[in-house]
């Protein structure tokens, strides 16, 4: 291993990341993957440019803008030849609380806004790679930017993409959050990862609106985590059937992830910034209901909640408090 590679890995790890990798890209996008499985970046690309032709992305418009830069770095970063790919473990091992009257939040929004917790950290690597790499550029996002990060983590080796589209990783299950550093450097790759999925097919039985129309496809219009995060219609433009599968989720959905075997391996966290609260992990939702818009924006400032926006959390409360008599109680 270099003593460039040696030395990120290293400090990723002392600051903070519990997975590092690193994927090595090609110079062109003829050039050959290293992928060991169906998932090459040609793949990829051509499964992206079909899942936007289906419609699948809804109204994530920006997802259908300048697809094929997705599929190329050196679009992105001029030059790119080599991807650091990073994880933070957000497995608590803590049960949600779903008392009637509680909505459910997705474990990922219990603590902090991830977004900051990623931007000192990589700001740091970026830092020390230029300083090893002197006249090396780089680009750091997370989930942010034009880049395919789950298929880059698969290439860095920290795990592959699961039938749900998700990143299963054999160390964290499917817990990981994903940040990344493009850079001009040639760094040491790792190797792949391999798809251990199988046969199993427990995150597709698990989807409670079947939105996991084949393996590894998502379609995000029946989805609830983009229904209850990225949809901006109101309540009346959701079909009742669609209202009622959602029943207590106010934000996001972990049931394809909850299932996956290879969680039963996950060890919790030592990040402190994504340890849950009173409010995100058992959020009663008449107290929520009675949120002011300004009020709001103060309780989620730091929190991936406020993705959401004020109205689309208000009707995803709303919805929750119609379902309660089907919510699960204690």
């Amino acid at each position: 291993m270099s003593s460039t590679t040696r030395l990120l890995k290293q400090a990723a790890l002392e600051q903070g990341f519990h997975a590092v990798g690193i994927a090595r890209v090609p110079a062109s996008r003829q050039g050959q993957d290293s992928s060991p499985n169906r998932h090459s970046r040609q793949d990829l690309f051509a499964r992206l440019r079909n899942w936007l032709t289906q419609g699948y992305h809804g109204t994530m418009e920006w997802m259908g803008r300048s697809p094929e830069r997705r599929a190329d770095p050196s679009r992105v970063l001029p030059n790119c030849r080599s991807i650091l790919a990073l994880g933070i473990n957000y497995w608590t091992d803590v049960d949600p609380d779903e008392r009637r009257g509680n909505g459910r939040i997705a474990r990922y929004a219990w603590g902090e806004d991830y977004h900051r917790v990623f931007e000192k950290k990589l700001k740091e690597l970026e830092r020390l790679l230029k300083s090893l790499e002197p006249t090396c550029s780089t680009r750091r996002y997370v989930d942010t930017g034009p880049v395919m990060e789950k298929f880059w983590a698969q290439q860095a080796g920290l795990g592959w993409i699961g039938k749900h589209s998700n990143l299963v990783s054999p160390a964290f299950g499917s817990w990981l959050l994903l940040g990344e550093i493009l850079t001009t450097a040639e760094l040491e790759p790792d190797e792949p990862g391999t798809d251990l999925c199988g046969t199993c097919t427990l995150c597709i039985r698990a989807c409670p609106t079947g939105a996991i129309v084949d393996p590894y496809v998502v379609d995000a219009t029946k989805c609830l985590s983009y229904v209850t995060i990225e949809y901006r219609g109101d309540r009346h433009s959701l079909a009742q059937d669609l209202q009622t599968r959602m029943g207590n989720r106010i934000f996001g959905c972990d049931d394809c992830l909850d299932v996956c075997p290879y969680n039963t391996f996950a060890p919790a966290t030592d990040e402190p910034a994504v340890q849950p609260t009173e409010l995100t992990n058992s959020p009663n939702l008449a107290r929520l209901s009675a949120l002011s818009e300004d009020e709001f924006s103060r309780t989620f400032a730091r929190s991936p909640i406020r993705r959401a926006k004020f109205s689309g959390f208000q009707r995803n409360v709303a919805i929750a408090l119609a379902n309660e008599p089907r919510s699960r109680t204690s």
